[in-house]
């Protein structure tokens, strides 16, 4: 933007009733109590009204339209409300399912599903602007539904609206590209490692037989991991750690010599972990202008916490369920107005100092394994943006289990992982699991750009 690049920090807060003794583990995930402070009005207002170039009318008109004459629902939307029906029943009085099924069922694919609160809402914004949400009658909707429904959030909890923060994002060189991605709260370090490990690593490893490359890779997947949750950096209260220490070539350097050492010996079986939902979203966008977006937006689970705002049409999120609930000096520790863990890593990529690349992707954890393969095979590999959309996709957690889309790759490459000592998580081909990149792309000679948008996901490429 203007030639420089901003990592707008859109994070929700903690409501000021929100602390350990008010919330059971049950609440963490569902319901009323599991909402923090909506925070995508006020960072979408912010943006618009800072750098934007349309009026706010005119952003809102197509989601209104959308709400009013609807859509056909999808056969991924289809099998997501099939997945989270039981979840939805959980959420007394079933405010969810009232908006986000038809008579307490999934929408059959095809039907068309209008959201004619929604819309009205979405229409008051328009005309006297986000202090309503915030500050007026809608607050006092939200006030009056979160005390009806033994919620914790409130009216005073709106009216400090959530403001985005500006904030330096971190780059890196990768082949002679300069990422840039999202700082902590995010998980731009995650990526920026993966592709810094990727570099350092010497052609003798590379060069090595497929299924040993595979294991370097999950191995670098599994340290980011690891590093990130060592390293709690929250830059709104505890500066106990430089946030840019995991990145630093010496730092990144170590690691890579003590991956390539361990490879060659078994690796250990950790802890059962718990499966991690990644049921966020993102778009990209690049303009004639040059001026790129990457962004990722999300309400945690597929359809939140499975409660809905009565009267305005709209689910509240479930993010108390990523706070820290155990280690009370952690940066991410549940207490009033605090940020939740975040693990996006929307991100801009810039050739000879020219946008060249804006992308991302949703998934959780997988977010920044999903953009380095992606990555790996366009710059790499030669692949078309298609191609490397389109190809199959690993992820090792941090506890060593790996997730792939089994199919698509050797059953000896599964069974060398295991051997390994690694647990197997074997995935359906195009797994929705494994992430959904969705990048735009600047061609090198100006003619044009190229868009992708995720087979795995429900997605669309458009340009005029």
């Amino acid at each position: 933007l203007n030639g420089k690049v901003l990592a707008v920090d859109g994070s929700s807060r903690a409501p000021s009733l929100a602390h350990i003794g008010a919330i059971y583990e049950y609440d963490r995930s569902y319901g009323y109590r599991a909402t923090t402070v909506p925070s995508t009005p006020a960072t979408l207002w912010y943006v618009n009204k800072h750098y934007g170039k349309l009026p706010w009318e005119q952003i809102l008109e197509p989601a209104i339209h959308i709400a009013e004459d609807g859509y056909a629902i999808t056969p991924l939307q289809h099998q997501l409300q099939k997945r989270e029906l039981k979840n939805f029943d959980r959420v007394e009085h079933g405010s969810g399912k009232k908006y986000f099924l038809k008579d307490g069922e999934p929408y059959p694919i095809g039907e068309r599903f209008c959201q004619p609160d929604l819309a009205r809402m979405l229409k008051i914004l328009t005309k006297k602007g986000i202090e309503e949400f915030y500050q007026g009658t809608i607050a006092k909707q939200i006030d009056a539904d979160m005390r009806e429904n033994g919620g914790l959030l409130r009216y005073d909890d709106l009216a400090l609206i959530p403001w985005p923060i500006i904030r330096n994002p971190l780059h890196r060189k990768f082949r002679g590209l300069t990422v840039y991605s999202m700082p902590p709260p995010g998980a731009g370090r995650s990526l920026l490692f993966t592709l810094m490990a990727i570099n350092m690593i010497k052609s003798r490893h590379l060069n090595r037989d497929e299924f040993n490359r595979a294991l370097l890779l999950v191995e670098i997947f599994r340290n980011a991991l690891l590093e990130r949750s060592d390293r709690p950096f929250d830059p709104n209260y505890y500066p106990q750690v430089a946030e840019k220490d995991m990145i630093k070539r010496s730092f990144v350097h170590k690691c890579i010599h003590k991956i390539t050492r361990e490879t060659e010996i078994h690796m250990p079986i950790h802890e059962t972990e718990d499966e991690v939902s990644g049921d966020t979203t993102h778009l990209s966008v690049i303009d004639s202008s040059g001026t790129a977006v990457s962004l990722t937006q999300s309400i945690e689970r597929a359809y939140g916490s499975k409660a809905a705002a009565d009267g305005l049409g709209f689910l509240y999120n479930n993010y108390l369920k990523d706070y820290e609930y155990k280690i009370f000096s952690h940066p991410f520790y549940l207490r009033p107005n605090a940020v939740p863990w975040a693990t996006v890593a929307p991100t801009l990529i810039f050739c000879n100092k020219k946008i060249w690349m804006a992308v991302g992707s949703p998934g959780s954890e997988r977010i920044f394994s999903s953009i380095a393969q992606f990555l790996i095979h366009v710059v790499d590999e030669h692949q078309s943006i298609g191609e490397a959309m389109r190809a199959p996709r690993l992820h090792c957690s941090l506890g060593g289990r790996i997730s792939l889309e089994a199919e698509r790759f050797p059953e000896e490459l599964i069974t060398f992982f295991e051997q390994k000592g690694y647990r197997i998580d074997k995935r359906e081909a195009f797994s929705f699991y494994l992430g959904a990149i969705h990048a735009v792309m600047k061609k090198h000679d100006d003619t044009g750009f190229q868009g992708v948008a995720e087979i795995r996901r429900d997605g669309t490429a458009g340009g005029y």
